[in-house]
């Protein structure tokens, strides 16, 4: 049994959606942040990278960091630009691209349920990433971005779902960057959607697992502090948005490699097969196309060794197979040799980064499946490091949930 929590959220007023509505924290650099906040005082940017307002160099977890994401977020709230519901509520949040739309249920998860993986994982998070967001949100006594969760859709919650998208307009519309269109609805009749979930065995993470993490350990200092039991206050919830998995979009995530010796060249081609071709994005799985020396190559995937659901992922045939015995990448996560490239950037970025000379070695992959995010999860197993690139995202400061 799921819970879901609705809440009081803050939303933009109408007329200034497009002025603070921005990208999540953790796909753009402060550097990029900084950039795209140019010019924008109102721009949620300035809460979830306060960093920006303050002098170059000062570290990313200064205590004046959190301190100023917390005062920025406080006058957006109390500025004319945000108003707060006054009633609990669920919020309906549809994107649109490219001809693809996923509409899923805005709300609040319970930091019980994650606990207790009903909420499944598939990641393994880092301790100074939880840190970071942890700091975050106690400072500012706010959720402010959600978290994208998936679940197995039942005919009950898509019924739920289009009564109120069918038959009513969006309180926002929002067009963001890529063409993405976002689009959010209201509704102060609850009751049918916390029924509905509560049929739900499992929510899965798509996108967020250091933000579900974080809203644990909040909770676990808080309630401490308190003296209440779990579910008691409104910590013990964080947002979500909660997509059916038959609309989840899955990009690869792509490699580059800082170097290519002439010898792991060599072994590619003489071990491994890898041939020339115009292929720039393999077509099927268990297929890797290279970017290197000018030209396209393709190879396929050493078949691995267990026969377990994570070995048979690409990007664990990739590491298993390729990287570690050819380029001794032992942890792709700290190895400096490797960094990632989430799909949305295409093809032509892999080119264009080689090309450069910041890289020497491009790898294209064959997107992770939901079907495969789902079974590592139900058994309780984790993805390797950079499997999943979930597109489009969902924008930051649309609505918040504070406590």
């Amino acid at each position: 049994m799921a819970i879901i929590h609705p809440f009081r959220g803050w939303l933009p007023k109408t007329d200034h959606v497009d002025e603070v509505a921005c990208v999540p924290y953790d796909v753009i650099s402060t550097e990029e942040a900084a950039e795209m906040a140019e010019g924008k005082p109102n721009s949620f940017l300035h809460v979830i990278r306060p960093e920006i307002d303050l002098p170059d160099g000062t570290p990313y977890n200064d205590d004046s960091v959190y301190e100023k994401g917390a005062e920025n977020l406080k006058n957006l709230l109390d500025s004319e630009l945000y108003l707060q519901d006054e009633r609990h509520a669920i919020y309906l949040y549809q994107l649109e691209s490219d001809g693809h739309t996923q509409t899923g249920v805005f709300t609040c998860a319970s930091v019980e349920d994650y606990d207790k993986d009903v909420i499944l994982k598939h990641e393994l998070t880092r301790p100074d990433k939880e840190d970071d967001r942890t700091k975050h949100i106690l400072t500012q006594s706010a959720h402010a971005e959600p978290v994208m969760l998936t679940f197995k859709d039942t005919n009950d919650i898509a019924f739920h779902i289009e009564k109120i998208t069918l038959t009513v307009p969006p309180i926002i519309e929002h067009e963001g960057e890529g063409g993405v269109t976002h689009r959010i609805w209201k509704t102060f009749s609850t009751v049918d959607f916390v029924e509905g979930f509560a049929a739900i065995k499992n929510f899965y993470i798509a996108d967020g697992h250091h933000r579900c993490k974080s809203a644990s350990r909040v909770a676990e200092i808080l309630r401490h502090q308190s003296g209440n039991h779990p579910g008691e206050s409104e910590f013990d919830y964080f947002p979500v948005v909660l997509f059916p998995m038959d609309q989840m979009r899955i990009l690869p995530y792509n490699r580059v490699l800082k170097n290519l010796s002439d010898e792991a060249f060599a072994r590619l081609k003489n071990e491994f097969g890898m041939t020339q071709s115009a292929l720039k994005a393999p077509d099927q799985k268990g297929w890797i196309s290279l970017y290197c020396k000018g030209e396209w190559w393709n190879i396929k995937l050493p078949e691995p060794k267990d026969k377990n659901i994570v070995s048979k992922l690409d990007v664990a045939r990739l590491q298993n197979g390729i990287l570690n015995p050819v380029f001794r990448i032992e942890n792709p996560r700290t190895d400096a040799n490797i960094s990632f490239v989430g799909g949305i950037r295409g093809t032509d970025e892999l080119e264009k980064v080689v090309d450069k000379g910041d890289y020497e070695l491009a790898i294209s992959m064959f997107p992770t499946s939901i079907e495969e995010l789902i079974e590592v999860s139900d058994q309780g197993e984790l993805m390797p490091p950079k499997s999943t690139w979930f597109e489009p995202k969902i924008k930051s400061g649309l609505i918040v949930h504070t406590f």
